[in-house]
């Protein structure tokens, strides 16, 4: 028995720890202590025990102001995640975001209901600028690069809460071919995304992200399905 509580607390603070690196890649600004605290709903020494922990193997990092961020052993670790398909699809995504002038993404599916960045490029000139670091996640129901991975999945795989609003939106978005959404990640961000299918990888997409829509969404849409093309060309399929 006493084995079991050891084992059962050790498995509740590696899942707290993930918990908060998830929370810190998901946020768009550094957090304090307290914030995350409440995230994670647990005291502030308990989520501070844990900051040391992840700090102390450099995967956190505190800024000026005693705000955390995640540190450059989160970039380590990232590196050799989905190599070959960071790889290919890498430039790619730069040569459309400074085609463009807009940052452009890799998402895949994680756990089935959330989008996760896996590799971005921002463009190299441009008026305004969106950071949008790897690591960042949010629902599959919200925001271009969910609603496009949703437009491969069959409906038996969409997440149980969608609404009809919602369903009937992706049956739209596939007869055109692309998705599209403003406000729904980041306020004021627009976002246009096509599909990415690949064997042996989650399902996936290929968004661009901005404050304006620089051409009409159709045309942003075709350069990124050439984008998807190229990227499954050049992974091998």
């Amino acid at each position: 028995m006493p084995d079991q509580q050891v084992t059962q607390a050790g498995s509740q603070t590696l899942s707290r720890g993930i918990r908060l690196l998830e929370i810190l890649a998901s946020s768009d600004r550094n957090l304090s202590i307290d914030e995350l605290a409440a995230e994670l709903k647990v005291h502030r020494s308990v989520a501070y025990r844990l900051l040391r922990t992840l700090e102390d193997h450099g995967l956190i990092v505190r800024d000026g102001a005693g705000r955390i961020t995640l540190g450059a052993g989160m970039a380590a670790l990232a590196a050799g995640v989905s190599r070959d398909l960071q790889s290919a699809a890498l430039p790619e995504l730069t040569e459309v975001a400074n085609e463009l002038g807009m940052t452009c993404l890799l998402a895949v599916q994680r756990d089935g209901d959330e989008a996760v960045t896996l590799v971005s490029s921002a463009p190299r000139k441009s008026v305004a600028v969106v950071s949008y670091r790897p690591g960042h996640r949010h629902p599959i129901t919200r925001g271009g690069p969910g609603k496009a991975i949703l437009l491969e999945l069959p409906e038996s795989a969409w997440p149980a809460d969608m609404t009809d609003e919602l369903r009937a939106e992706i049956e739209e978005s596939r007869a055109r071919g692309y998705a599209h959404s403003r406000d729904e990640v980041v306020p004021s961000l627009w976002s246009v995304a096509v599909p990415l299918v690949l064997p042996d990888q989650p399902p996936a997409s290929i968004a661009v992200i901005h404050v304006s829509l620089p051409r009409p969404e159709a045309e942003i849409a075709a350069r990124l399905k050439v984008a998807a093309d190229n990227v499954q060309r050049a992974y091998g399929v």
